[in-house]
């Protein structure tokens, strides 16, 4: 029997794993937690403008914002690579042998795609979206799973209402590459067409003959559904997302509470009431949303005193979300920034490192807060107009989920005090207005001296030894900013013997929300210190110079 190994807890996420010789074994430390035994490979069926592609994207997204890497298939892509020119229906005639040659071989190409993903890569999840309409194409997928050790499941959508259809043909495929430069007219009769060249072959899941798969058959956007042989907890979680998601138009409203008195001072956390400014925000909230006339509006907010002061003023009923509570910043909460850097110098260069990932001692990580904000998240697939008051990480775990950004994106987007964002769901995605309303938030003035405090501890943690040799005022317009492709998380490719440079550092800035600094290193020995929340920043005309020894 072997002997257990070891454990160390991960500084930056708090976590125990595996380790030898006192360090984590690199092949699970570096790995995601899986929550799948095995990869899945998700097969929607259904005619075309049925919302299979809509309910491909929204699923990825959504698996991705909770953690599980995912990856869209659309076959419809594949051929149009392959066909350049698309010219009529004709090509998906049921005897056009051509068009079956190639359509047959664009799915099979996008199958070895998903193998590559899945078996290679490493994802979790595969949407493989195409119609898949026959029995004979879906028993190809199986076989192919089967061969690669995949879990399937498969999701129809069946719509008859015509009204539904004629909306989707308008509202997304007539917007579709095949269809550049035709009019309207023209094009929504080929589609058509195109949609009866696939009725005559097609064979619904049926519950007796295809008893032995797992799928949900989704009916009438979500009037029925059918679900048969959930098999794992994945499988359960798609099947509990599309039984919440809706095609109602309707619009929510993001927003951070006013402006609290720990923000007026500096700290992070806590549960303060407003400012005064934070209070006149609260009433311009409640102006603006009475002129938005919005039916039917819901309010929810945190559990926190300054997100129900803010909803107090809309003169409205509102909902509190524990949920929606900010962040825990575990032993720094209601401390300053310069205070954690001076009592946790570790954890404040630990952040640095991976702000998603990173975990406050006895608090949280972003990562955490999204698992938190699920239910959040389902509700309001579920609601039609809703109004959400909270907080700038909670904002930002919300927004990444509608505009799909990425984990490494999340904790950087902007989320400005006073200002409300109208998020309005469109076919593919979420069209975003910003409405800033005129009332003045605390800027916090960057301070110069912990800048360079960061960056001597974080160069001291990365092994670069570093001088600092004074400062001296520059012009107040400062240039442009460089954004690398990416940035080196070790010091691998600077060497640190012999070498002699002098760089400057630009710090040109005030910023207003976000303080964290992001630390870059261009080219051999520059570094470039690159401020979140561009758009908050403004000309301070300092100019830092740095040696690295």
């Amino acid at each position: 029997m072997e002997i257990p190994r070891e454990l160390t807890q991960n500084p930056l996420r708090k976590i125990w794993m595996p380790c030898k010789n006192g360090l984590p074994e690199k092949h699970i430390s570096q790995k995601r937690v899986c929550m799948t035994n095995c990869p899945t490979l998700i097969v929607t069926v259904g005619l075309p403008a049925r919302g299979k592609t809509y309910i491909s994207k929204k699923l990825t997204r959504y698996l991705n914002w909770i953690g599980v890497p995912t990856k869209e298939f659309n076959v419809g892509q594949y051929r149009r690579e392959c066909v350049k020119i698309y010219k009529s229906f004709e090509f998906f005639r049921p005897d056009n042998e051509e068009g079956l040659k190639i359509r047959k071989q664009c799915a099979l190409t996008a199958l070895n795609d998903v193998r590559q993903y899945l078996s290679v890569e490493g994802g979790h999840v595969a949407v493989f979206d195409a119609t898949n309409t026959t029995r004979e194409r879906r028993a190809t997928i199986m076989r192919f799973a089967e061969q690669n050790g995949y879990k399937v499941f498969f999701v129809e959508s069946v719509c008859e209402d015509p009204k539904v259809i004629a909306e989707n043909i308008v509202q997304v495929k007539l917007g579709s590459p095949d269809y550049t430069d035709r009019n309207t007219e023209e094009a929504i009769q080929d589609f058509m067409k195109r949609i009866k060249c696939y009725e005559n072959s097609y064979q619904p899941l049926d519950e007796n003959l295809d008893r032995e798969l797992s799928y949900i058959k989704i009916m009438d956007v979500g009037q029925r559904y059918l679900v048969n042989r959930v098999l794992d907890h994945i499988q359960s979680r798609i099947v509990y997302y599309l039984m919440n998601i809706h095609i109602t138009p309707r619009s929510i409203y993001l927003c951070r509470h006013g402006e609290s008195d720990f923000n007026v001072r500096g700290h992070i956390g806590g549960d303060s009431g407003l400012s005064p400014r934070g209070k006149e925000f609260a009433q311009c909230l409640g102006r603006f949303i009475q002129d938005q006339n919005i039916k039917d509006l819901k309010v929810w907010t945190s559990q926190m005193k300054r997100t129900i002061q803010t909803a107090e003023a809309l003169g409205v009923p509102y909902e509190q979300w524990k949920t929606l509570n900010e962040i825990d910043a575990g032993v720094c909460e209601e401390m300053m920034y310069e205070e954690i850097q001076e009592h946790y110098p570790l954890e404040f260069a630990l952040r640095d490192q991976d702000k998603y990932r990173y975990r406050y001692p006895k608090g949280e990580s972003y990562e955490d807060l999204v698992q938190r904000l699920e239910p959040v998240i389902m509700e309001l697939e579920r609601q039609e107009n809703v109004l959400v008051i909270c907080h700038q990480a909670v904002m930002r775990c919300l927004l990444a989920y509608f505009l799909d950004k990425s984990a490494e994106e999340l904790p950087y987007l902007k989320c400005p005090l006073h200002t409300v964002l109208k998020l309005t769901p469109v076919a593919y995605g979420c069209k975003v207005e910003s409405i800033y309303l005129n009332v003045e938030a605390h800027t916090f003035r960057f301070c110069l001296r912990l800048l360079c405090k960061k960056i001597n501890y974080y160069c001291k943690y990365m092994h670069v030894r570093t001088s600092l040799d004074g400062l001296r005022r520059t012009s107040p317009t400062p240039p442009p900013l460089l954004r690398p492709e990416s940035h080196a998380r070790s010091t691998s490719s600077i060497n640190t013997q012999n070498t002699q440079c002098r760089s400057s550092v630009s710090s040109h800035f005030q910023c207003t929300t976000e303080r964290q600094i992001t630390t870059y290193f261009l080219k051999s020995h520059i570094i470039f210190i690159y401020l979140d929340n561009m758009t908050e920043v403004i000309g301070l005309g300092l100019k830092c110079h740095i040696s690295i020894n």
